[in-house]
């Protein structure tokens, strides 16, 4: 049986691709324009340093910038990224929302900005707004120059790929989504963190209200405030995140994967262990690990465990241990 949040979307549907067809040729100008004319929560996992250590505290950095992007009829269907935008400026980040049918020439001043100004730089973008943030990243990759954030919120099918510049990758959407459903992978030899979140399983959450979901918004409000203070280099590999969040469950946008050893023990340690000790959902460990609820872990088996970075010196409520059967993950920052 479809839910009637469906029936809006498929009924809303029809009038988007509709409207979209209409645009096809001021679409597929900025587009190729980009190409041609680069010119143009859950606890974060942190560990305390080992004794005699101290973290040197990263120079200061700029506030960022933000430039965000509606998808199409973005004055009717998009006005999420109106709200994320006014939070943003409310906490003293210096945002600013845009169509995108004129995602170049955002670029272009954009670049003007950071040749000017360097300050990290943050792209979020709904549906076709999405995949502007993604051809803008790529605009500014060929001006080297990097990109601290970019959130995807329920992208078209047609975005890019995550390009290399890329420090923070998120993707927030519907794999069922007729409108968008981007599931947006990264270039081969990308480091940077990543994560993806599915919403499928999630009747209440169509393309036309994921952008206006208030608790994301004010998880990426509270990350984009404090990117200046914390480097996206960590002290492990970044682990890339895929999860489908199940029916009810909180979306909780962490960063990436850390690795944690399991080390022999005298009690025997399980998933369901690991997520009541280090505070994170037991299905995202299933899903991280692709092991059941209840598998045994054995001594020196990998685990994949999710993290938020948080800006240097800081420390998390000190996870306990698991006997002395564990590896505490690598300090994040």
């Amino acid at each position: 049986m479809i839910s009637p949040t469906r029936m809006t979307v498929l009924a809303v549907g029809m009038a988007l691709l509709a409207y979209a067809g209409s645009l096809a040729p001021l679409l597929a100008g900025p587009a190729a324009a980009l190409r041609e004319d680069p010119a143009a929560s859950a606890t974060p996992l942190i560990s305390p340093p080992p004794p005699g250590e101290t973290d040197s505290q990263p120079p200061p950095q700029p506030q960022p910038r933000a430039y965000l992007f509606r998808g199409a009829l973005g004055p009717i269907f998009s006005r999420g990224m109106d709200r994320l935008t006014d939070r943003l400026e409310q906490a003293g980040i210096k945002a600013s929302v845009y169509e995108f049918t004129i995602c170049r020439l955002i670029a272009e001043i954009a670049i003007r900005e950071y040749r000017e100004a360097p300050a990290p730089i943050v792209l979020i973008g709904h549906s076709m707004g999405g995949l502007c943030a993604l051809k803008f990243a790529e605009t500014l990759e060929a001006e080297n120059i990097s990109v601290s954030l970019v959130v995807t919120v329920d992208p078209a099918h047609a975005s890019p790929k995550v390009p290399l510049n890329v420090e923070r990758f998120i993707n927030i959407f519907l794999s069922t989504s007729i409108l968008g459903g981007g599931d947006i992978v990264a270039v081969p030899g990308y480091r940077g963190h990543y994560a993806s979140f599915d919403l499928k399983d999630h009747d209440e959450v169509s393309h036309i209200n994921i952008d206006k979901m208030d608790d994301v918004h004010a998880q990426l409000v509270s990350m984009v405030t404090q990117l200046a203070r914390v480097p996206a280099k960590a002290d492990s590999d970044p682990i890339p995140l895929r999860y489908v969040v199940p029916p009810k469950a909180a979306v909780e946008l962490w960063d990436s994967g850390a690795p944690l050893i399991v080390r022999p023990g005298k009690t025997q340690t399980t998933l369901n262990k690991l997520a009541t000790d280090y505070h994170v959902p037991l299905w995202s460990l299933v899903q991280a690990n692709k092991l059941s609820e209840s598998a045994p872990l054995a001594a020196g088996q990998r685990i994949v465990i999710p993290r938020h970075l948080l800006p240097a010196g800081a420390t998390a409520v000190q996870t306990s241990a698991v006997g002395s059967s564990l590896a505490t993950p690598t300090r994040a920052r």
